[in-house]
């Protein structure tokens, strides 16, 4: 995959908004912003297929910590009083919960391409784990996820490698994007910054799953077996 880190836009082009004729969005998009302006190779089959592993506790349940993160939650933000009052600062007449200029960067796949989404994906899930691990489609296996090398090849995307993906959306196209947010080890600031902004929505597998869950997965459920057995 390419590296994304160049997408950053600022403000000013996001108000300059040209037409994006992508299937189903009549309006206008923001170039170069969210999953519809990155290189997009697979396609994408939203949070509920990831669930079916990244939902167990063996596995860490990544779900469960998305659900309840700010990134689930992106689209009910746009409903908020205080969005509409952004938007409107920003130059945006529709109302932020329809407007494309904002549902870019806050809804997993917005505005990418019919035939790159295999599985239709529930807008209000908002911002996915596509949006920042790859479209999945070609991955999402157990026998190629417990391949980190097999599924980078199949298009898992590496943000700690690639910042630039996160950078997609958090950049100065943002109205509330702060340039001063981020405070660096040498004292100076910055309005991202990918460890620390990490740390905040942490969701790791425990390091001894890693390359191991088939394999953790089948002994797991033989213990299972037994305990039913034996009760």
């Amino acid at each position: 995959m390419n590296s994304l880190t160049g997408f950053a836009r600022s403000l000013a082009g996001v108000l300059a908004l040209v037409l994006w004729l992508g299937p189903g969005v009549g309006s206008a998009l923001p170039p170069g912003l969210g999953d519809a302006g990155a290189d997009i190779e697979h396609k994408f089959i939203g949070a509920r297929k990831c669930k079916k592993c990244h939902g167990k506790e063996l596995m860490g349940d990544q779900n469960e910590i998305w659900q309840k993160g700010l990134h689930r939650s992106a689209v009910a933000t746009l409903a908020k009083p205080a969005s509409l009052a952004i938007a409107r600062k920003a130059g945006v007449n529709a109302p932020p919960s329809q407007a494309p200029e904002c549902l870019v960067c806050h809804a997993t796949a917005y505005g990418v391409p019919a035939e790159m989404i295999w599985k239709p994906l529930n807008r209000e899930e908002g911002v996915q784990c596509e949006s920042c691990h790859g479209p999945g489609r070609d991955y999402r296996k157990k026998n190629i996820m417990d391949d980190l090398d097999k599924a980078r090849e199949k298009g898992l995307w590496d943000p700690s490698a690639e910042s630039g993906i996160c950078e997609h959306c958090h950049n100065s196209s943002s109205p509330t994007f702060d340039p001063h947010r981020y405070t660096l080890p040498d004292g100076s600031t910055t309005g991202f910054d990918y460890d620390q902004a990490l740390s905040r929505i942490a969701h790791p597998i425990p390091e001894h799953v890693k390359g191991n869950y088939l394999e953790l997965r089948k002994k797991q459920k033989a213990e299972e077996e037994k305990a039913r057995e034996g009760s």
